[in-house]
């Protein structure tokens, strides 16, 4: 289990000093998040952070996210070791403001949500992990090669051979005279 909690009441928290928050996932907690994310396996996964007031009602969460992550090669299957270091930054608003809009602009502060009664860190530990996590690991050297299938006799097509505009320049020096 990680070694504070991890969701907390807002009315619970200290407004005067941040509340210092250290989280090392244990093995059920990593095996748990490799499943939901489809990774083979997180080796470790740490937080060291801090909540504080930010202004009269907001909050603020940062921290640094330390993981190590086991997936296979896209190409080889062949398993992936990455070690994510993310700096984690949120901030919760009290006044909140959705769009009424049917049709809005993403804003550039993706880092803001809605303030409720609680704050879940591990959320938010978790959804930084999960953008952090390559989505096409490779091995090193690993290529992607190109197949090339033709039936018996047949000379294969490949980039080279099948270019569909190369008649049409080669039609239009003809017609031009210039062939």
């Amino acid at each position: 289990m990680p070694n504070t909690p991890l969701t907390f009441r807002v009315a619970d928290l200290a407004t005067k000093r941040s509340t210092a928050i250290e989280v090392t996932a244990d093995a059920a907690l990593r095996k748990q998040l490799a499943e939901t994310y489809g990774v083979a396996q997180i080796r470790k996964l740490s937080f060291a952070g801090q909540l504080r007031a930010s202004g009269k009602t907001d909050w603020s969460l940062t921290g640094h996210l330390g993981a190590t992550v086991v997936q296979p090669c896209v190409i080889t299957l062949e398993p992936v070791v990455t070690r994510i270091e993310e700096d984690l930054a949120r901030h919760y608003i009290s006044d909140w403001q959705d769009p009424e809009d049917t049709e809005v602009e993403m804003p550039e502060d993706d880092a803001s949500e809605p303030l409720g009664a609680e704050i879940d860190v591990m959320a938010a530990i978790a959804e930084s992990l999960s953008l952090a996590i390559p989505a096409y690991p490779r091995a090193e050297g690993a290529e992607l090669g190109a197949m090339i299938h033709a039936e018996p006799g047949v000379e294969p097509l490949n980039e080279d051979t099948v270019r569909p505009f190369a008649g049409l320049a080669d039609l239009k020096k003809k017609m031009d005279g210039k062939t």
